[in-house]
């Protein structure tokens, strides 16, 4: 069985930083394309960043230049570094991690707040 975790979410002000990460159990995060999505309260689910096996990285409008994710597969892990956070980025942050096509799995999810 696989399952993905997603840790590191939190409250913080804006223009502050967090690190989130997604831990893999059960397979090899490193052949997967791996993305992050967010979602916020009455919104739908939405891409933010993914970074494929071969290593190419690919980032939302919304957070390029703020946003770097990158993976570790000693730790079977890909992180998601969050600089210069705006209010606007508050929502769930969920991990994916996809082997093939209609192949993949999700993670639970883990709060990010950004907020006085």
């Amino acid at each position: 069985q696989v399952q993905l975790v997603e840790e590191g979410g939190g409250l913080v002000q804006p223009g502050g930083s967090l690190r989130l990460s997604c831990s893999a159990a059960g397979t090899r995060i490193s052949r997967a394309t791996v993305g992050w999505y967010r979602q916020a309260p009455g919104k739908e689910r939405e891409f933010v960043v993914s970074i494929a096996d071969t290593g190419t990285t690919d980032y939302a409008d919304s957070v390029k230049g703020r946003f770097t994710i990158s993976r570790d597969n000693a730790e079977n892990a890909v992180f998601l570094q969050m600089n210069s956070l705006k209010p606007e980025d508050t929502a769930v942050y969920y991990c994916n991690a996809r082997f093939s096509v209609d192949f993949d799995f999700w993670g639970q999810g883990t709060q990010v707040t950004v907020a006085r």
